[in-house]
């Protein structure tokens, strides 16, 4: 079992920049690909940035050049940069593992993320 913690969401104002942070712990070593999804109301979950183990990212179009995804292996931490923020960023932002030998997925609890003036 994989557990993801994630922190960092809050009220930002137009243009404002927040930064997440997932912590992951437990059988980490199945893990290949860690990220970060998002869930508007009344919208589905949607991809926003992944990396692989070997440091591949992808990114959804709407946040490239925005949002930077990016890990501290020490720390089996992920992270996500948000800067120019705009009010369709507002959304629960969750952290997601894969493990693609057993096609397990773990999530985290969310962390909303509000911008808004």
């Amino acid at each position: 079992q994989v557990q993801l913690v994630e922190s960092g969401g809050g009220l930002v104002q137009p243009g404002g920049s927040l930064r997440l942070s997932c912590v992951a712990s437990g059988s980490i070593f199945n893990i290949n690909v860690m990220g970060w999804y998002r869930q508007a109301p009344g919208k589905e979950r949607e991809m926003v940035a992944t990396m692989t183990n070997g440091g591949t990212t992808t990114y959804v179009n709407s946040v490239k050049g925005r949002f930077t995804i990016s890990r501290d292996n020490a720390k089996n931490t992920v992270y996500l940069q948000m800067n120019s923020l705009k009010p369709e960023d507002t959304a629960v932002y969750y952290c997601h593992a894969v493990a693609l030998s057993s096609m397990t997925h773990y999530w985290g609890q969310g962390t909303q993320v509000t911008v808004s003036s």
